[in-house]
C-alpha cells in the first residue's frame, strides 16, 4: 500500500465514522448514508472500504 493509498483509506474511514454516527443518531436516513457512502467510496476509492460496511 503506497502512502497515497494510506491517506485515502484513513480519510474514507473517519468520514464513514462520521455519517454512521449522524444515522444512529437520526440525523440521516439510510438512504441517505448510502448515498454519501457511494460519494466517499467513489472520491476515495479505499481498499479495505468495502469490508467495513
Amino acid at each position: 500500500m503506497t502512502n497515497k493509498q494510506f491517506e485515502s483509506e484513513k480519510e474514507y474511514e473517519s468520514r464513514l465514522c462520521i455519517i454512521k454516527s449522524m444515522l444512529k443518531s437520526e440525523l440521516i436516513t439510510e438512504d441517505e448514508y448510502d448515498k454519501i457512502d457511494k460519494i466517499l467510496i467513489k472520491k476515495y476509492s479505499p481498499i479495505f472500504g468495502e469490508l467495513y460496511r
